[in-house]
């Protein structure tokens, strides 16, 4: 009866021309196509214009070791599985033979012709399982490969989507401080000019003047607050330090709770580092404000061996569970983060008196100023 590699093609190498008929004979009735040859001269001969599914190998041959006869195979680049056929005693070398990649070994014994199909089919299978696994692993590669480079697309884009928030975030920040900022500016200091006239007058009309003129002062102070959130002052070498602490500051007015920076006064970081640095610690602070509750907020940037840490702590609502959920804020500042090489978490405080953002960069890290932020 056929076996399940019936179509396939097996050497024999064996310088015992009886043996070999009776193995070439076992091998046929399971429906394999056998190939016989006596020494390591022809059998490398035959494996240089043909390839064999399988080849039984004779440690001892008249012309050489039967080792010799995979050394010279492998010399031409190719590889045929083997397994080793040798006589009792020698199964020491037979094992030595299976570390150079033999798939198993038969000992010329009594039940030598009636081990050998199992051996065979049992080698057959090995050989299809390794080429199935190489042909999954290079499907993988392949599928890796295609992956890359969607990701590489998706974070070029993503990139670009960044860029074109910040250019629009800039672009409206400079529209209020340079347009309605100075409308704005105007129409106080000519209110201002309004309510003193009525004031000498004695008109009781100066009172309400007088409330214009406050709410357009206010106005204009929001405006400019604004403007500086939306298009901080240019964060250069150096230049963080003194945006985070008028983050801190402008903080403090518009929500009129406790902020603070602690850190030193000069942080030598480019400028893409730093804005990226910037942009997260203003999303945590709007996050701890507003879904936190928090009244008090302190970012403290610090240089530990290798690393820059920067840390916004909290004493608003604790996360529920162990986690936090992945909103757009969050996914922002953990792509911000990997954009300059480092890491974010949100966690709840060691203490549970709140919760803190902290994003870790190693000290080398540095981003060519380009259009990334």
């Amino acid at each position: 009866m056929a076996g399940a590699h019936s179509t396939a093609t097996l050497l024999l190498v064996d310088d015992d021309p009886g043996l070999t008929r009776l193995i070439a004979r076992a091998l046929e009735r399971e429906g394999y196509q056998t190939h016989c040859t006596g020494s390591a001269q022809e059998a490398a001969e035959w494996l240089a214009k043909n390839q064999a599914d399988l080849l039984l190998l004779d440690l001892k041959l008249p012309d050489g070791e039967g080792s010799e006869v995979i050394t010279a195979v492998a010399e031409t680049g190719r590889s045929v599985p083997f397994v080793v056929i040798t006589g009792q005693g020698d199964e020491r070398v037979a094992v030595d033979m299976m570390k150079r990649g033999a798939l198993d070994y038969l000992v010329k014994d009594a039940h030598f012709l009636e081990f050998l199909p199992t051996v065979v089919r049992r080698a057959l299978a090995q050989v299809e399982k390794d080429k199935q696994l190489a042909a999954a692993e290079a499907e993988l590669r392949t599928s890796n490969e295609v992956l890359r480079g969607e990701i590489a697309k998706r974070r070029e884009l993503e990139r670009e989507i960044l860029y074109v928030s910040e250019r629009e975030q800039q672009r409206i920040g400079q529209d209020l401080h340079d347009d309605l900022g100075q409308r704005l500016a105007g129409t106080w200091l000519m209110s201002d000019v309004l309510k003193k006239s009525l004031k000498r007058r004695g008109l009781p009309e100066a009172e309400h003047a007088a409330q214009i003129n406050s709410l357009l002062k206010e106005a204009l102070v929001l405006t400019r607050t604004l403007a500086r959130g939306l298009h901080p002052v240019t964060i250069g070498d150096g230049g963080l330090a003194a945006a985070l602490e008028e983050l801190a500051v402008r903080t403090r007015q518009m929500f009129s709770i406790t902020c603070a920076y602690h850190g030193p006064a000069e942080i030598a970081l480019d400028n893409t580092t730093a804005t990226h640095l910037y942009r997260i610690s203003q999303e945590a602070v709007t996050n701890a404000v507003k879904h936190g509750k928090a009244k008090s907020i302190t970012i403290e940037v610090s240089l530990t061996p290798g690393h820059y840490v920067l840390s916004i702590r909290n004493d608003g609502s604790l996360l529920p569970g162990s986690a936090a959920g992945e909103g757009m804020g969050l996914r922002t500042m953990k792509y911000r983060a990997d954009m300059i090489g480092g890491m974010l978490e949100l966690q709840n405080r060691p203490d549970r008196q709140g919760t803190m953002v902290v994003c870790t960069l190693p000290a080398t890290s540095r981003v060519e100023d380009e259009c990334q932020i």
